[in-house]
């Protein structure tokens, strides 16, 4: 009843403030909102930009009399967590609302929507991720019907500019460098590896193919590392879960555990290693493997959730392949031949290869860029890429935005963890 009334307290504060004049009518815009020329909302766009340099070089870079600008100063508001009267009292989402034109809440009609291309536009690192999740979360809670049809996009600017010669290209991200420095790379490089009747020679896409898995397989153990995870541990527990020494059937019991623990004690072959076993709730039980003469190194837990996690998946999955690529490993360049000791060396022997006569720019920022490289890399309709923003699955949406954009830490730590690499589940 408590809850009841205070929620009913909000929303009458919030019509108060949404009928006060200059709450949301275009008076709040000077110096915001660059609108544009046309009026006829199938033909305009409205891009929400990152920051006041980005706009300022967005407003000089579009085409004036289809799209519009507005800057968005910091993060926003976290509207997952915040009732309607404090989310109508920041400025910015005020301002926001009122560019839309269709009103809030109950007043709300989208036929007074004035652009029907909205595109979230910020910085391709990790704050402009944030950013884009908190408009993300904005329109899914107050503005669904602008998703549902269809009006709302994500822009896909540029992290590199790449130069070789006259020859300029865009990158979206260290993937897609990645990538194209292994083309590059794979055309100058031949591999060689195994000797006697067990050689084998990679070039070409056979090579390009191995760089990028050899790539990715290292992304992952880093990913884990990054969580505690020692490497040395991880690559046992992937060997012999891969050989079906290890199952879910070791964490059930502490004899079992014990003898997962063993076996990876004795796979990793490091005499230093030492484990304890804890009980993992009420069923299942964890090996806390550290270090007898190093107590600077964290302890990792090897329990069901680092077996099942999408990382380690990976990790079994591509072992197999790449014991069948045996040792010695030779890179040829030109008239050169060197020895390496990994598939992650041969990787990077590509990589630097491929970088040779290669000027590669990173932008920080939408603000780096001058007007005519965002124009041509990121607002031309002719040449741009976006994503356009799509629920799948409403019920499945409410539920990642709960557990990824609510106050509770647990369940939000948890879904990273599993979901990490299946980033297309993350679509809304």
């Amino acid at each position: 009843a408590v809850e009841a009334a205070t929620a009913r307290e909000a929303a009458r504060k919030a019509k108060e403030l949404v009928r006060r004049k200059g709450a949301l009518d275009s008076g709040s815009l000077p110096g915001k909102l660059a609108d544009c020329q046309e009026r006829d909302p199938a033909l305009s766009e409205l891009y929400l930009v990152e920051g006041a340099s980005a706009g300022g070089t967005a407003k000089e870079g579009r085409d004036r009399k289809t799209q519009a600008i507005l800057p968005l100063r910091g993060k926003i508001l976290n509207v997952e967590r915040a009732r309607i009267d404090k989310m109508l009292s920041s400025q910015e989402l005020r301002i926001l609302i009122t560019a839309l034109g269709m009103g809030i809440g109950n007043d709300k009609d989208l036929t007074k929507l004035r652009y029907h291309t909205i595109v979230i536009m910020t910085d391709a690192d990790v704050d402009g991720s944030h950013i884009r999740t908190l408009l993300l979360t904005f329109f899914f809670r107050q503005f669904i019907e602008i998703i549902e049809n269809g009006h709302l996009y994500v822009a896909q600017p540029p992290l590199f500019r790449a130069k070789k010669g006259k020859t300029e290209r865009y990158l979206k991200d260290e993937t897609a460098l990645e990538d194209y420095l292994t083309d590059l790379g794979a055309e100058a490089v031949t591999f060689e590896a195994g000797k006697g009747k067990d050689a084998r020679e990679f070039k070409g896409a056979s090579l390009k193919t191995i760089v990028r898995k050899a790539l990715f397989f290292e992304k992952m153990f880093e990913a884990l590392e990054r969580r505690s995870k020692e490497r040395s541990i991880i690559a046992s527990l992937a060997k012999l879960a891969g050989d079906k020494t290890i199952g879910d059937e070791n964490f059930e019991s502490e004899k079992a555990a014990k003898q997962m623990a063993e076996a990876i004690r004795k796979d990793s072959k490091n005499d230093n290693l030492v484990y304890k076993l804890e009980a993992d709730g009420e069923a299942h039980w964890r090996a806390v493997f550290s270090h007898s003469q190093n107590g600077a190194t964290p302890p990792t837990v090897v329990d069901l959730t680092l077996l099942h996690s999408g990382e380690l998946r990976e990790i079994r999955r591509l072992n197999p392949e790449f014991d069948a690529i045996k040792a010695p490993y030779k890179l040829k360049i030109g008239e050169g031949e060197s020895t390496v000791d990994t598939l992650k060396a041969v990787a990077e022997g590509v990589l630097a290869a491929g970088q040779k006569g290669v000027d590669i720019q990173r932008y920080k920022g939408l603000g780096e860029m001058n007007p005519g490289q965002l124009w041509e890399t990121t607002m031309n309709p002719e040449t741009r890429a976006m994503l356009r923003v799509q629920i799948s699955s409403r019920e499945e949406a409410e539920e990642i935005f709960g557990t990824l954009m609510g106050d509770v830490v647990e369940p939000r730590r948890l879904f990273i963890e599993e979901n990490a690499l299946n980033v297309r589940n993350l679509d809304i």
